[in-house]
């Protein structure tokens, strides 16, 4: 049996979840130690409920998540507006940098994953739907790719296998980014500057909403939707010459954009970049979408799966962790801001963005801000990754 919960039910079971895990956080010093997402913690236990619901009575709960897409729609917006010139002329070779690393990456994760299905004497296809097309690709590279995989190379559950992957991969890119960042940081001893003004989210000693007011807080939305609306029109315009690139991507590059022209030509306006009110707003988004995105999993589809599956992802999580700390981590500097990076690397190389710039908010709001972190990790990972990912797995899907 099926229970379909809609949109305004999953919105407000999505509020319980991120609740659920802010209590467990408070009280559960490991989570607090170890920069854990309050929203990875609840989705996951909820996955969990929901699994036990369908074991005791056969009753699978089948979520209506298209407001989840909308709040992420809204959070790379936010990041957008937050962007300044200084952060992106900042970021020009640690951007280059980063997609370099990335790219490898690419690789690398399906070089992992064809030689241990190689190993365990599966088809080697099973191996790149075990890499970078369910890690690095996501749901979205793994629905694209499975049809072809399915058809020409020897795996008839490919679909299966890819969600499941990709499913599985986000609860381990919840769970490695800060753990990783906490190795780093007591190993080298660094720390944040708190002197800087947060690009996403506010420091957890520092939640003084009383400065917010309604007037500001619809000043911010109407800014957002502006962007919003404009980079609906740029990501058309972009189809049109045959690239497709995700809407918030160029909702990113719009705010982007807008930020770093308006004020100038208008100084007398008041910009809503870098205030608590687009603060509140970007972590409402992005909580509520790790905890949307979680809580929907739905575990008992990947029941028969869990034996090579979970051989497969740890060892690329193995593979992940150890390219992190030795290769990724020294490569971008060995210092805080590489460090944030790191989080957020072993949040899209194994799950996808928003995971990402969950591990990152987890580590800043607790160590410091790292602004230009946060602007070319949701480039890399969202834009250059896509492109590049499609031709790794045609050639390797060739051999």
């Amino acid at each position: 049996m099926t229970f379909d919960v809609d949109s305004f039910l999953a919105v407000t079971i999505g509020i319980l979840v991120y609740f659920t895990g802010m209590a467990l956080t408070k009280r559960v010093n490991f989570l607090r130690e170890y920069n854990i997402p309050e929203p990875v913690t609840g989705g996951i236990i909820a996955s969990v409920l929901s699994l036990a619901l369908f074991l005791a009575t056969g009753t699978e709960l089948n979520y209506d998540l298209a407001i989840r897409d909308v709040l992420l729609v809204y959070f790379f917006t936010a990041i957008g507006l937050n962007a300044r010139l200084s952060d992106l002329i900042a970021g020009g070779r640690p951007l280059l940098i980063l997609l370099g690393l990335t790219l490898s990456y690419i690789v690398i994760q399906d070089i992992v994953g064809v030689t241990i299905a190689s190993i365990l004497g599966l088809p080697k296809a099973m191996g790149i739907l075990t890499g970078s097309a369910s890690l690095i690709g996501g749901h979205g590279t793994t629905i694209a790719w499975a049809p072809e995989i399915s058809t020409n190379h020897g795996v008839s559950n490919a679909l299966e296998i890819g969600v499941a992957s990709a499913t599985l991969g986000l609860v381990i890119a919840s769970l490695l980014g800060g753990p990783i960042a906490k190795y780093l940081l007591s190993k080298h001893k660094l720390s944040g500057s708190k002197d800087e003004t947060p690009i996403v989210g506010l420091p957890h000693e520092d939640q003084d909403i009383q400065q917010i007011d309604h007037v500001n807080l619809m000043a911010v939305l109407l800014t957002l939707h502006v962007a919003i609306i404009l980079g609906f029109f740029l990501n058309q315009i972009v189809a049109s010459i045959g690239l497709k690139l995700p809407l918030f991507v160029s909702c990113l590059m719009v705010a982007i954009a807008m930020s770093n022209t308006i004020p100038s030509a208008l100084p007398n306006i008041h910009w809503p970049a870098r205030t608590k009110a687009l603060a509140v707003i970007s972590d409402l988004s992005l909580s509520l979408f790790i905890a949307m995105s979680l809580m929907g999993m739905q575990l008992w589809s990947i029941a028969d799966l869990a034996g090579p599956l979970l051989i497969l992802l740890s060892i690329q999580a193995i593979a992940a962790v150890l390219f992190i700390i030795f290769v990724l981590f020294r490569f971008m500097g060995k210092d805080y801001m590489a460090t944030v990076l790191s989080a957020g690397f072993a949040g899209f190389s194994l799950g996808a963005t928003p995971t990402a710039i969950a591990n990152m908010t987890a580590v800043t709001k607790t160590h410091g801000p790292a602004p230009t972190a946060f602007i070319i990790l949701p480039l890399v990972g969202a834009f250059f990754v896509d492109i590049t990912n499609a031709f790794v797995i045609q050639i390797f899907l060739g051999l």
